[in-house]
């Protein structure tokens, strides 16, 4: 009997021993896993950003002087608002850009514009762009753009004014899109070598577009940017665009077109006007682009036809008629030190009408303007400009209106 009990004393107490150290061993299992689980989610945190870091803010502001003006009756309604009449310092743009990669195929851009015009009130906010992309691959070599944005015609309408050379945008192109954007949805291809090509001339300076796609396509309501849409109908717009490396140089040709139907807006027609009985005519164009990157010798030049709606005085009526026009910019960069310079030249012709001012005001334009733009820092900019304009410019109000003059502006420019 002693040696039962002193067996299963044993048995008992090796037992006990057991579980004790299977416990023990245990709990130090579940330690280190927590440990593990915690250095992984440390580090998970330290590489995946916050909401807040998947945005960027940056933006620029232009303040325009004019003087030396010969002729006050000279105006640019699509222009400059403050060419002509008293105005001499004038507040040209002030925009805050706010746009980020929220993952790899999802990306957003918002621009509002601080000191846009409505009528006689000037420094009010407005929307200029507001989109997503969204990505169909894993280098979004295809997208699709959906929202408000700049329209796929012209090169210099595409070209941000924070990087164009010219105080304002040609007659000829610019007037086939009111502030360059519409809403709609647009799709992009641009394979990888290409969108390399895109980076390296925005990386240099070189006055390009940004990534408009190689190709792209897309279907816009055709009313311009902030405007409601007025008929069923949406344009349609194509454009190829191709970034060439030839040598040290690089080129780029490009064609687009668009067509579609334009409601004229009924506050801008006068009441003794003939006009269609539902404000809607043919609205198409066709555009060539070529461009050489200014390294340092700089060309851009493109031209359009096309039909849109245009006043004739000679039957007070707004009519659907033919239109043609375009530019030619040489400039030339140049590095001393620190500091950029680029003097350049631009003439341009347009004759044809523009839809979206009163009686679809008809157009005949020529002008003349030499320049150069000085860069000290990346921070700042100023561009001197002597402009010599010779424009007719005619509605039913207005016959006969034909306005000579030439003016001095100055613009400095902040980019933050």
């Amino acid at each position: 009997m002693p040696k039962i009990k002193l067996l299963a004393c044993c048995s008992i107490n090796f037992k006990l021993i057991t579980l004790k150290q299977f416990n023990l061993t245990l709990i130090i299992v579940i330690l280190f896993s927590l440990i593990s689980k915690a250095q992984d989610s440390t580090t998970i945190n330290a590489v995946k950003k916050q909401w807040f870091e998947k945005f960027s803010i940056r933006g620029y502001a232009q303040v325009r002087y004019n003087t030396l003006e010969t002729n006050d009756n000279l105006t640019c309604e699509q222009c400059d608002k403050s060419i002509g009449g008293v105005d001499d310092f004038f507040i040209r743009r002030t925009r805050i850009i706010f746009y980020g990669q929220v993952s790899k195929q999802v990306y957003f851009y918002i621009q509002p514009d601080f000191v846009s015009s409505a009528g006689s009130t000037s420094h009010i906010a407005q929307i200029r762009d507001a989109y997503m992309d969204l990505g169909l691959d894993k280098d979004n070599v295809y997208r699709f753009r959906v929202g408000q944005s700049k329209v796929l015609f012209g090169f210099e309408n595409m070209q941000s004014s924070q990087n164009r050379l010219p105080l304002d945008r040609h007659d000829g192109l610019n007037s086939a899109i009111s502030n360059e954007r519409d809403l709609g949805v647009f799709f992009y291809w641009t394979p990888k070598k290409v969108q390399e090509r895109m980076k390296y001339i925005s990386k240099n300076g070189l006055k390009g577009t940004g990534n408009y796609g190689m190709f792209g396509f897309g279907a816009y309501n055709g009313q311009t940017a902030n405007q409601p849409e007025r008929n069923d109908n949406k344009h349609l717009v194509a454009r190829f665009s191709y970034p060439i490396q030839l040598g040290n140089q690089l080129i780029e040709p490009g064609i687009q077109g668009y067509a579609g139907e334009y409601t004229l807006d009924p506050s801008k027609v006068s009441s003794k006007t003939k006009v269609n009985s539902d404000f809607t005519y043919k609205d198409q164009r066709v555009a060539a682009t070529f461009v050489l990157y200014p390294q340092p010798f700089g060309i851009q030049a493109e031209y359009n036809i096309g039909r849109g709606p245009e006043f004739n005085k000679l039957t007070d009526s707004i009519e659907v008629k033919n239109l043609h026009g375009g530019y030619v910019t040489l400039s030339y960069l140049q590095k001393i030190k620190n500091h950029i310079f680029i003097p350049f030249v631009r003439v341009h012709y347009f004759e044809g009408g523009k839809k979206h001012e009163k009686d679809a005001r008809s157009y005949v334009v020529k002008e003349l303007e030499i320049g150069i733009e000085w860069q000290p820092n990346k921070n700042f900019e100023l561009v001197v400009m002597y402009t010599s304009s010779d424009r007719v410019y005619e509605d039913f109000i207005n016959q006969n209106n034909h306005q000579k003059g030439s003016l001095l502006r100055l613009q400095a420019q902040v980019n933050f």
